[in-house]
This record gives structure tokens, sequence and C-alpha cells, in this order.
């Protein structure tokens, strides 16, 4: 019994951590107003999904940010050896990439490790929780493609 006791304590911490690097990754993001990424020939890094599957049982793909450009670094690993730290500026990760990738059915991947752990999150919810940062914030962000981050809020509220 006491291993089981051991087992939940460590996936409790384990989900903390998780929601730490959440955090982590929002205020770092609308503070810099810069979201971060490795690029490499092929794209961006993607990942699958440790938890989601689709309709046909495959996991559901993962595009991966960081809130810094070390973070990015530490997973320069492996199949993302050649990958560089690129930036994106916050405003266009919101109109376009999030809202692209909920478009596509991927999931946002935040502030993975080395071990390819992070959060994953739906990328329409994350644009919700920055827009929550921005408020606590106070600043403000100009986008393109919609009046105001309030009018997109307010159409992803409908959509959810």
């Amino acid at each position: 019994m006491h291993l089981c006791k051991h087992k939940i304590s460590i996936m409790i911490q384990d989900s903390v951590d998780l929601i730490e690097r959440k955090k982590k990754f929002l205020s770092q993001i609308v503070e810099s107003e810069m979201v971060w990424g490795l690029k490499g020939e092929n794209g961006f890094a993607t990942s699958n999904s440790s938890e989601l599957e689709d309709e046909d049982g495959e996991p559901i793909g993962v595009v991966c940010f960081w809130g810094n450009p070390v973070l990015a670094e530490v997973c320069q690993t492996e199949d993302w050896e050649s990958y560089l730290p690129t930036s994106i500026p916050l405003s266009d990760f919101i109109e376009n990439w999030c809202v692209g990738m909920s478009n596509d059915g991927l999931l946002v991947g935040l502030n993975f490790d080395d071990a390819m752990i992070g959060f994953e999150f739906d990328p329409l919810d994350l644009i919700l929780e920055i827009a929550d940062e921005i408020q606590i914030q106070k600043k403000e962000i100009a986008l393109q493609q919609f009046e105001s981050l309030n009018a997109l809020v307010q159409e992803i509220k409908k959509i959810l």
C-alpha cells in the first residue's frame, strides 16, 4: 500500500509542476510579448500527445512552445538538435498560431523539458488564459484580424 501512495504523490507533484510551468509560460510571454518555438528545415518542433488521441486512436499532434529561448534551447536534442529558437510576436501567436492550430485539431505544448514532459493545452483555451494574464499584467495587445482581444475572447466563448 505504501508504494501506491508514493506513486500518487509523484503524480500529484508532476501535475503541480506542469501547472507551475503553464503559469510561468503565461507570465513570460505576456511580459515579453514574445513566444518561442524551435524551428528546423521542416517547420516548428512537434510531438505527439501523451494524453489525447483522435477518433482513429492516434495521438493528437502537439506543437511545442516556450516562454523564453533558454527553455527552448534545453530541448535542442535528438530530433530537434538542428532546430533553432525562433521568436513569434504574441499577437501573431494568438491570432494565427493558436487559431490555426485549433482549426487543424492540434494541441499546444507549453515549456516542454528535455524529457519531453510539458503541459498540453487546447489552443483556444490557451488564448483565454493569455487574455486573463494580459489583464493581470495590465497590458494591451493589438490584433490585426480582430477588433480587440476581447472580441476574439467573446468569439471563442461562443465556440466553447
